[in-house]
């Protein structure tokens, strides 16, 4: 087990000193591999290319990118105003339109950091303006961004399927169900406190207006159909998928649409290649400590420890929650799953779990440490836009907090929310 704290006390040194992650990911591996081992360093950079070097990783820059796509040729903005004559009349509908719009979002883009700052920088001001307290609105908007990553697409999913040799469309169905429960747990606290608060409810727009609101919005719906359905239906693989998003997000931007200019093209790849280079570059390096951890056996002492505390799955699953809470308050969503994914696989493996439930718990559980300091990077986006000090910020996100994580508990003790739609769907 030494091998383990000289990993988490070298990293979180180094992380402290301002290293980036992936810096400090890679400096970490060459400490363990001079101290814990007679192998040359030339085995890190060899285990890095080894660990970049996979054809499922092409899908991470393509969705990105149609991500970008997406929100520069008008979608994003058609998804809004069809939310908004949807469920905008309701108390508290800007909020409500929020969590809505953070939801289909999700469909689109497969990245919480890219929904949490699309939607601060339209909602914040927004719901300011109409009588919303600043500090809510922001709040409500980092803890709606955390969907997406869990519902499909989701670029964490890809990572953890590659890494733990698990099918990334059945990790995609498994989301499903968990986030849109996270969904209708943050809209029900919203509307609670705007009953209480007496936040304003929008001006019913009548049914006439919501069809036409819908028929724009038609091929923005129509993406998650495509991509999902494609997979699931054989017609291409994840990776092709991702090109086919890519294609998708172009056609309809520029000739449905007719917003996308070649200015934006060009920003959407120079933004998409900066994001999923540095996405890249942490894989590769967190692949390189996961070869050497379990090179060590750590997962195996690791298991072993937490079979002399418990026999129950359950239990175990509780445990790990705990854990995963606490590291994701402590450490960026991707490299967390990108490390501690090789090592708790295995162990709940030892426990009989299934896969794919393990794995989509895992993803929500990390997704919650977006929105809790010091590391949360949605929440200080939410906060940043608002221009707000943190404090007032996490004052009024806590209450979004226990939804989200209730929601986790829910989904850990009743696996077939996680686990009957894949089942279902790939029989």
């Amino acid at each position: 087990m030494d091998t383990l704290f000289i990993f988490l006390g070298v990293f979180f040194l180094l992380l402290a000193l301002g290293l980036p992650v992936a810096l400090s990911l890679g400096s970490t591996m060459m400490v363990l591999v001079v101290t814990k081992s007679s192998l040359p360093l030339m085995i890190v950079p060899q285990q890095m290319i080894i660990g970049a070097d996979n054809f499922t990783l092409i899908a991470i820059p393509f969705f990105m990118l149609s991500a970008e796509l997406m929100g520069g040729g008008g979608i994003a903005q058609r998804l809004i105003d069809f939310v908004s004559s949807v469920v905008g009349w309701i108390r508290g509908g800007l909020a409500l339109v929020n969590v809505g719009t953070n939801m289909v979002l999700a469909g689109l883009s497969g990245s919480s950091v890219a929904d949490a700052a699309l939607t601060s920088s339209f909602f914040i001001p927004v719901m300011t303006k109409r009588g919303y307290a600043p500090d809510f609105s922001a709040a409500i908007t980092a803890a709606a961004s955390v969907m997406g990553i869990i519902i499909p697409p989701s670029i964490p999913m890809i990572l953890l399927g590659l890494i733990a040799s698990q099918s990334v469309l059945s990790l995609f169905l498994g989301g499903v169900v968990p986030g849109v429960l996270i969904g209708l747990a943050l809209m029900g606290v919203s509307y609670s406190v705007a009953r209480r608060r007496g936040y304003p409810a929008e001006s019913w727009v009548g049914i006439r207006e919501v069809w036409r609101r819908f028929r724009t919005t038609i091929w923005a719906t129509l993406y998650p159909v495509l991509i999902i359905g494609g997979i699931l239906g054989g017609v291409f693989t994840l990776t092709e998928a991702s090109v086919v998003a890519v294609v998708y997000a172009l056609l309809v931007g520029t000739f449905v649409y007719r917003e996308l200019t070649l200015k934006v093209i060009y920003r959407s790849m120079v933004s998409a290649s900066l994001t999923a280079s540095l996405v890249m570059f942490i894989a590769a390096t967190a692949s390189g400590v996961a070869w050497f951890l379990n090179s060590e056996r750590v997962p195996q002492m690791i298991a072993n420890f937490l079979t002399g505390l418990t026999e129950s799955p359950m239990m175990f699953m509780v445990i790990v929650n705990i854990f995963l809470l606490v590291v994701g308050c402590v450490m960026d969503l991707t490299p967390a799953l990108l490390i501690l994914g090789p090592i708790l696989y295995p162990v709940s493996q030892r426990y009989g779990i299934d896969p794919i439930y393990f794995g989509v718990v895992m993803v929500t559980n990390l997704a919650i440490g977006l929105v809790t300091p010091p590391v949360g990077n949605c929440l200080y986006i939410a906060t940043g836009v608002a221009k707000l000090p943190l404090t007032d910020v996490i004052r009024e996100v806590w209450r979004f907090l226990f939804a989200l994580i209730a929601i986790l508990f829910l989904v850990t003790l009743f696996p077939p929310l996680i686990t009957w739609l894949p089942t279902a769907l790939r029989t």
